[in-house]
């Protein structure tokens, strides 16, 4: 494996860790890949899953080689014997690739792990609960790569026995999900969750939503019908089923009302439960932003026909008054990532954070991840910072917490258990959870696996 010495450490990209899932293996769970002779060259990213034309993924290279992984490591010695960081994007499950400039790994390297990146299958081609195909690809994928961790990882200077897997949004409920996934056992001894969506689907749910995507195609929702869709025509399906979403709403409930097709099934077998019914083995640390769902609102006027539908629909209970725009923000931000990150961190006695630093947005959805990886100039969430000095402070705290828990198990706070929580900010504290008005509206409800109304 030949990779490249870039900003001090060692970086080899589009190593691949399964076979690409085309042709025989479409929709199947991934395989090991063939082996090659000679030295491979792996200086550049492999081509993004295939996915909706968003964020400019489309102009990324393009190729079947999907599931491929990188590596920065400060010290490639087989005896460094690093602690390895292994981070899993977000994208609604829907979106993403690893080779996006936001996740590139020297900065976390340079601190002194190995960091590894990689791809998995998104929308239909990942987690479509359809017949002849097994459930929650998307996270087999996952599984798959910490299996090549566990097995290669060595050579690049990682320790197999300090693995930590971290991931944001869509990434942080995969996270959650491996917790709580029996295939996964034992590939990781520590995770991080951030911004964990409550979004899980009930097998129900997910073949239906499935139906309607392969009705756009005229097709039945099997893995032999679908294996007919050319896989980058594929994710239109999941467009058009978004723009008549409101032709779902009375089937699919909570996921129609909030546009969202796709989210790991509790299909009893490959995901057995939900993360907050598993019992967790691993050390975790979990948490959110203050603001979450300002990302998605910054630019839109909320109407109070908006804001009483939330309150009907998302709001397990009478919320204080509030301004309109505050108020429907403040349910969406709880439903969605805030309270389920709490009930996770409750229910595993895990560290527990906050951010409050604010940017342009606030401390909204997204902030967290130009701040983890200390890319603060590169990378589309870079444009959330607007004041360099001091995100760079907070970036270093973080980034010393999240090495610290991936070396020792400690981020420096103590568990939620304790009543306390690291609070993250121009002047970081240690406090009370900050959101006690939230989690006490929130404190009986049951992040249930979501079904067919």
């Amino acid at each position: 494996m030949r990779g490249g010495i870039e900003a001090g450490v060692a970086v080899f990209r589009g190593i691949p860790f399964a076979e690409p899932p085309v042709n025989d293996l479409r929709f199947a769970a991934p395989t090991l890949p063939q082996p090659w002779d000679g030295v491979r060259e792996a200086l550049v990213f492999g081509p993004p899953p295939p996915q909706a034309g968003a964020f400019g993924m489309n102009q990324l290279a393009c190729g079947e080689d999907w599931l491929t992984l990188n590596v920065w490591s400060p010290d490639p010695s087989r005896d460094a014997g690093l602690p390895v960081m292994v981070w899993i994007q977000g994208g609604a499950y829907t979106i993403g690739t690893s080779g996006l400039p936001e996740y590139d790994g020297a900065r976390l390297a340079r601190d002194g792990v190995v960091l590894v990146t990689s791809n998995y299958r998104v929308g239909v081609e990942g987690f479509a609960h359809i017949e002849g195909a097994p459930a929650n690809r998307g996270l087999l994928d996952q599984v798959a790569a910490l299996e090549w961790v566990r097995d290669n990882i060595r050579a690049f200077g990682g320790d197999p026995g300090r693995v930590t897997v971290f991931g944001q949004s869509a990434g942080g409920g995969s996270v959650a999900a491996l917790s709580a996934m029996p295939r996964a056992a034992g590939l990781f001894r520590r995770a991080i969750a951030q911004s964990v969506p409550g979004t899980f689907f009930t097998p129900e749910l997910a073949r239906d939503i499935a139906r309607a995507c392969a009705a756009e195609f005229a097709l039945k929702a099997t893995a032999a019908d679908l294996s007919t869709v050319d896989p980058e025509v594929l994710p239109a399906a999941g467009d058009e089923v978004t723009a008549n979403i409101n032709a779902h709403v009375e089937r699919w409930g909570q996921a129609a009302h909030r546009s969202i097709l796709f989210s790991p099934v509790v299909d009893g077998e490959i995901l057995p439960t939900t993360p907050w019914q598993a019992r967790h083995s691993v050390d975790l640390l979990v948490g959110h932003t203050r603001d979450e769902h300002r990302l998605f609102t910054a630019l839109d006027e909320i109407t109070e026909e908006q804001v009483a539908t939330a309150v009907e629909v998302f709001a397990p209970g009478p919320y204080p008054a509030a301004e309109p725009t505050q108020l429907y923000e403040w349910i969406h931000s709880d439903w969605l990532f805030r309270m389920p990150s709490l009930h996770l961190a409750e229910r595993a006695a895990a560290h527990f954070y906050e951010l409050t630093w604010s940017g342009v947005l606030g401390a909204c959805h997204g902030l967290d991840v130009p701040l983890v990886f200390g890319n603060l100039t590169s990378g589309q969430p870079a444009m959330l910072i607007d004041d360099l000095v001091a995100a760079e402070a907070v970036s270093a705290r973080m980034r010393a917490a999240w090495i610290a828990f991936a070396t020792t198990g400690d981020p420096g706070w103590p568990t939620f258990d304790s009543g306390l929580v690291q609070i993250f900010d121009n002047e970081p504290i240690v406090a009370p959870y900050p959101e006690a008005v939230s989690r006490k509206i929130w404190h009986n409800y049951s992040f249930a696996p979501l079904t067919l109304s």
